[in-house]
């Protein structure tokens, strides 16, 4: 069942008697003391870094300025679920393309959501909490000032009179007493507003850090389905020819290269051993290159055991040695499972091809419902996604399920791809 919000919680009639109060409390005391460390840290960075500007050391500074927007949001969204857990507020930011601080501050700065945060900032350091501030300061003091007033007449009245908030005397302890009567009385009173206030406060919030484009368009998903009924009869596709060459030219070549090998010992002479012999050993050729043929269409070992099979055979047959270690829970969707086959056998042919690498290896598992896998070797590195199509397919493919191909290969390396798709528990098969 979902969890319900503040504005539901205060419509019924226990609301003082469950535990949402506290968390307004907590709420809002939290949101006046991030906010106050929020705007020294502006003020600290835009003027340390404007004065330093000058001598381009400020400038990595004004640089962090600009990215506040992104940690600050990202603690917004977490203190909203005190009062709005219903509806978790997404992040928004897009995944790099490459790994590395480079990719990354490129891909904050153009997006749309870093100055979306950075503006919510700013109105959070220098309107927000200070209006939080003047609200719930004013309670404190109110209730604060009217339980005191005991505490205030026997210490500093002398047990003769007690000024009451300021407003008015009291010159007994009965008054005393009474005021801070009213004091506990009002502040469960007062717990009314305040919440509706900490209530305003959490819509605002999630108005302005919410994801807009978050809500696609129709157009949009049905594009997004289209394309995974293509990747679906894509792979149907490629098991109907691969069964077809296995069950059917891959048997025709074996039973003629065992009739030529027959043919062969019945007719050991020339000039007609020597034409069989020959075509004995075309046709052992042909089936060879059919079998690899099949295999690169569709491997039997990924249907038959899995993905950590699959890889750790072409591990062994890969001129680079390569060391697999794979810990999956069970195994992913087939779609998936054939989609990150496919990008590590292109990743270990690059590092074959181009790496100069001696060793390589295939890491990975489940994180966060994701599937992660990492092929990282020892080469030279400077590899560049844009040289050929195959690592572009390859992303392509990923994308399809909302998956990312990243890579790390700086000169001198060692060269990283990582593969990351979303795979969630009902994606999965045993």
């Amino acid at each position: 069942m979902q969890s319900p919000n503040l504005w539901q919680a205060l419509q019924e009639r226990r609301y003082l008697r469950t535990g949402w109060p506290w968390r307004v409390a907590a709420y809002l005391l939290t949101s006046v003391v991030l906010g106050a460390a929020t705007m020294v840290c502006l003020v600290g960075l835009a003027v340390t870094g404007g004065i330093l500007a000058v001598v381009l050391i400020g400038v990595p500074l004004l640089l962090t300025l600009a990215l506040t927007g992104i940690p600050v949001a990202a603690m917004e969204r977490r203190r909203l679920r005190l009062v709005d857990p219903a509806v978790p507020l997404a992040s928004g930011h897009r995944n790099p393309e490459r790994t590395g601080l480079s990719s990354w501050l490129r891909t904050r700065f153009l997006e749309r959501q870093t100055w979306r945060e950075l503006g919510y900032t700013l109105l959070f350091a220098f309107v927000l909490w200070p209006l939080e501030a003047l609200v719930v300061g004013s309670v404190l003091a109110v209730c604060g000032g009217l339980l005191a007033t005991p505490l205030v007449m026997a210490t500093a009245g002398g047990g003769e009179e007690a000024r009451v908030i300021k407003l008015w005397i009291v010159h007994s302890y009965p008054g005393a007493f009474a005021a801070a009567l009213a004091g506990l009385l009002l502040l469960p009173l007062l717990a009314y507003p305040l919440s509706v206030f900490a209530a305003g406060r959490a819509v605002v919030t999630r108005q302005l850090l919410d994801v807009p484009d978050g809500r696609d368009d129709v157009r949009v998903q049905e594009l997004s389905r289209s394309r995974m009924r293509l990747v679906n009869a894509f792979e149907a596709e490629r098991r109907r020819i691969e069964r077809d060459l296995h069950d059917g030219a891959q048997q025709r070549l074996v039973a003629l290269s065992m009739t030529l090998g027959l043919a062969r010992l019945e007719a050991p002479g020339e000039p007609l051993g020597g034409v069989l012999a020959k075509a004995h050993e075309e046709a052992k050729e042909a089936l060879v290159e059919i079998r690899e043929l099949i295999r690169g269409i569709h491997p039997q070992i990924l249907t038959d055991r899995g993905l950590v099979a699959a890889l750790e055979d072409i591990a062994d047959r890969s001129a680079v040695p390569v060391d697999v270690r794979l810990d999956l829970p069970g195994r992913p969707h087939e779609a998936i499972e054939s989609a990150v086959y496919f990008a590590v056998c292109e990743a270990l042919a690059n590092v074959a091809k181009h790496s100069r690498a001696t060793r390589a290896s295939v890491t990975g598992g489940a994180e966060g419902g994701r599937l992660v896998v990492e092929v990282r070797d020892n080469g030279v590195g400077s590899a560049d996604t844009l040289g050929g199509t195959g690592l572009v397919g390859v992303a392509d493919r990923l994308s399809v399920f909302g998956g990312h191909l990243l890579m790390s290969s700086p000169p001198g390396g060692p060269t990283v791809f990582r593969l990351q798709v979303p795979c969630s528990p009902d994606q999965s098969r045993n």
